[in-house]
């Protein structure tokens, strides 16, 4: 892994559940909600916070401005994924960064894109696990992914029973996400996911990705070698 340090950039921010920490609403005058002007999350130990970017002139990032990306592979995705995975938008993603952030370690938010999209800027109080260390070559290579189960146990919280059996009943709840809705990375992850047994339950697609992020002015976060 390549050594990271956080460039903060002053991008816009999400939102979150019950107890947000929300700032004074007259500080901005463009807020997350009406009750909610910006939401504290921690990203890589360090605490931040996410709100949308107040500059009335500010504009979604070039590189998420093409419409046209090679399909396949990059094919818009259904809005249902698969029967009890949810899709969520950006108040639930906030809320589940919000959780996360204040110490449960039950969810965990992943960003499912390989490592050089990373740097271009993510969600802050995500994780990024890439989509090839559980998939190297599809759904019919998961037996041939060496990473996949131990990922699944040293990151997701899944146990082998002594018959060599997962174990899903302290999986975490993941909330995983890549590009957009044309972006199949995390939804192959999710697939296959399930094909392994994982509760569905325990899913969570944020289907618009980094693309819907950004096109509200969320702050993203940025590493830099």
């Amino acid at each position: 892994m390549m050594t990271r340090r956080i460039a903060l950039m002053t991008g816009a921010l999400l939102l979150s559940m019950l107890s947000f920490s929300a700032h004074a609403k007259d500080e901005l005058a463009v807020n997350i909600t009406p009750d909610i002007a910006s939401v504290d999350v921690v990203h890589m130990g360090q605490r931040m916070t996410i709100k949308r970017n107040q500059d009335p002139k500010h504009t979604i990032p070039k590189m998420f401005t093409k419409t046209s990306h090679a399909c396949p592979p990059f094919c818009i995705q259904p809005a249902s994924l698969a029967p009890k995975v949810e899709t969520i938008a950006e108040l639930e993603m906030l809320d589940y960064l919000k959780k996360s952030s204040a110490g449960d370690t039950s969810i965990l938010v992943v960003d499912a894109r390989t490592p050089e999209w990373m740097t271009r800027g993510t969600i802050p109080g995500s994780v990024n696990i890439p989509w090839t260390e559980l998939s190297v070559k599809g759904a019919e290579a998961w037996e041939d992914a060496a990473t996949a189960e131990d990922i699944m146990v040293d990151r997701f919280g899944v146990s082998i029973d002594k018959d060599g059996k997962m174990d899903f009943s302290n999986a975490k709840t993941l909330v995983i996400f890549c590009n957009g809705a044309w972006c199949h990375q995390s939804t192959e992850n999710i697939k296959l996911l399930l094909k392994k047994g994982y509760p569905a339950e325990k899913l969570k697609w944020y289907r618009g990705g980094m693309q819907a992020w950004v096109s509200f002015g969320l702050t993203t976060v940025y590493f830099k070698k």
